[in-house]
């Protein structure tokens, strides 16, 4: 399929977005799209245990007012069907399957976390695929302490469960003066879509990913020279899951690849900076 002409989009916010499916090899895939439908769409890798509901409204909204968004849950997350798949490379044949089966040839990739990791998979089997790549809070394979994900993770859920807040406010903000106030308010703007929400994940398919997340810092390093595409990366300077040194290893590995990093922020330095986050992430599109 070529590149369309531009065209309007009733939908210009995530909350609104309707919930659709769309079957491809026995796999029903949950997915919302937004914003001027033609050009290139940006489609969203999400994180660890993340669901369609889990994207800031504030990124989706700011860049769907002159981009077709293409938002997915991968197989066996949330509403899509199937198995959830304990490796990295399979998760990005999945997502490579949906976004064929939607029509398109040319994509760019917003990508945050373990979406992240997928986005860099998808880069290297299907380089004709991707125009340009934005990865934020992420790390390359075999990246140091990736491995480690998996136990700030459990420590950082039972911290939330002992103070009965959500586990991201840990894992994604500085527990400070700043990063508090930042991690409710991110917290609450999730909150905003009231009808049509998406399931949750369910423990075995959380704890799956965690396994192919393990795997995937536990394996031999790619060779990103590989990866020629326009690159944007950005990170908190705190991060805890995906260490920030980690965004720097990107930049240095991708040839030309530009790279943001956030004061006083940890790994959802981009939830936290939002405003300055999505000026940057559409200067980048743009260009």
């Amino acid at each position: 399929m070529g590149t369309k002409a531009w065209t309007g989009n009733a939908v210009t916010h995530y909350k609104d977005a309707p919930a659709r499916t769309l079957t491809a090899d026995g796999v029903t895939f949950a997915y919302r799209e937004l914003g001027r439908t033609g050009g290139v769409p940006v489609v969203f890798f999400v994180h660890l245990a993340a669901t369609l509901d889990n994207w800031d409204p504030r990124i989706v909204d700011a860049i769907a007012k002159n981009h077709h968004v293409i938002a997915f849950d991968n197989r066996g997350v949330g509403a899509s069907s199937g198995v959830v798949p304990d490796t990295i490379e399979a998760m990005a044949d999945d997502a490579y399957m949906f976004i064929r089966a939607l029509g398109h040839d040319m994509i760019d990739v917003f990508s945050f976390s373990m979406g992240g990791f997928i986005a860099q998979v998808l880069v290297e089997k299907h380089p004709g695929l991707v125009r340009k790549l934005i990865l934020t809070g992420t790390g390359p394979r075999g990246g140091q302490d990736i491995d480690k994900v998996v136990g700030t993770t459990y420590y950082d859920m039972l911290r939330a469960v002992v103070t009965r807040k959500d586990p991201k406010e840990f894992l994604f903000f500085n527990r400070n003066a700043v990063g508090k106030p930042a991690a409710s308010a991110f917290i609450k703007r999730l909150g905003e879509r009231t009808v049509d929400r998406d399931k949750p994940i369910s423990l075995k398919a959380f704890r799956t990913q965690l396994k192919a997340i393990r795997a995937w810092g536990r394996s031999a390093p790619a060779d990103l020279s590989k990866i020629t595409q326009p690159t944007l990366i950005a990170n908190g300077d705190n991060d805890r899951m995906v260490p920030s040194v980690l965004s720097e290893d990107l930049h240095r590995r991708i040839n030309g690849s530009e790279l943001v990093i956030y004061p006083d922020s940890g790994h959802g330095g981009i939830f936290q900076f939002h405003e300055k986050f999505v000026a940057s992430a559409i200067d980048f599109l743009d260009r």
